[in-house]
């Protein structure tokens, strides 16, 4: 295979076609070709493996056999990159780092420490708290439910360990706690205000080189479907004190705030990937994929603090056909 064609593997691809077409944009601008390989519990219908040049079934990421399959995919097919989407396929791969490495695989995702952190949603709160981030108020829902009173009402409660806005609730007042949640919750303050993701870059020093904040004008499943790139001086040293908080981050990562009318901004959420809304960061000049594929064939990292302002994305529905 040539020097330059990159096999990359994007895992748990499902829709994002957008994110592995601009890791092929992002290539051509470096004068690579990405070879894009995708894997899915039903890469057929799978838009993005569909999308992909090869693509093969694995199992859910929770499957102790998960991580063997994808060693022995990226073994067999020279897999230089792996781009993880979803929480959940995090941890594992996290521990997995150096296996990979020994085959000359790089899987982009932060170290065991720093995913821990985030995918524990009060962990997350209480080390960016120590690490002077701003952040709502967070419990557990065993001391929402002893100490009602310590808290304003409505509140908002959520998994301590989920993504994708899985079971998420309003509770209006202390009658709404349930008497049993199916899996650990916490409760935070609600918060009202614009929200905002900040798409940041950590290069391989672990320094941030980028934070490129979008307002979320309008949202779907989950995921940004209107949004506005905007400068803020106040976000991006809130990013700063985020990335300090963290042990072991890298790569591209992404952050929830909300600017809260009363208190300000607000973080309530880590996401140690590319988010959703990663392709409008890309659009408005971040090169956060170019940066990772120049790092892994040893050219300079090049993700641009120099990105544009007032960079508006619509999305719509596309398709993609097969016979």
């Amino acid at each position: 295979m040539s020097n330059d064609i990159i096999p990359i593997l994007f895992t748990s691809a499902g829709r994002r076609v957008e994110l592995t077409r601009c890791f092929r944009a992002a290539a051509q601008r470096l004068g690579l070709q990405a070879e894009v390989h995708a894997c899915d519990l039903d890469p057929e219908l799978s838009a993005a493996c569909n999308d992909a040049d090869r693509s093969f079934v694995v199992p859910r990421c929770t499957d102790p056999d998960y991580i063997d399959i994808l060693f022995e995919y990226c073994r067999e097919h020279s897999i230089r990159l792996v781009i993880p989407t979803i929480d959940p396929e995090l941890n594992a791969l996290a521990l997995a780092r150096e296996r990979f490495a020994a085959i000359g695989t790089w899987l982009h995702v932060s170290g065991p420490e720093t995913i821990a952190i985030v995918r524990d949603k009060a962990k997350t709160t209480e080390v960016l708290r120590e690490g002077g981030v701003p952040v709502p108020q967070t419990g557990t829902i065993e001391s929402l439910r002893a100490s009602p009173d310590e808290w304003s009402w409505p509140v908002f409660v959520k998994p301590a360990g989920g993504s994708a806005s899985r079971g998420i609730e309003i509770l209006d007042s202390p009658a709404q706690i349930a008497t049993e949640y199916p899996e650990p919750m916490i409760a935070q303050e609600f918060l009202k205000g614009d929200e905002f993701t900040i798409n940041i870059y950590i290069d391989a020093d672990g320094k941030l080189v980028t934070a490129i904040p979008h307002k979320r004008l309008s949202i779907r499943a989950g995921e940004v479907e209107k949004g506005r790139t905007m400068r803020r001086a106040d976000i991006r040293d809130i990013a700063e004190k985020l990335v300090a908080s963290l042990p072991d981050p890298t790569g591209v990562m992404c952050f929830q705030l909300i600017d809260d009318a009363d208190q300000g901004p607000r973080v309530f959420e880590i996401n140690a990937r590319f988010g959703g809304g990663y392709p409008l960061a890309d659009q408005a000049g971040g090169r956060f994929a170019d940066s990772l594929l120049a790092r892994i064939t040893g050219k300079p990292e090049c993700a641009s603090d120099e990105w544009r302002e007032n960079v508006l994305m619509m999305r719509y529905d596309a398709a993609v056909y097969r016979d």
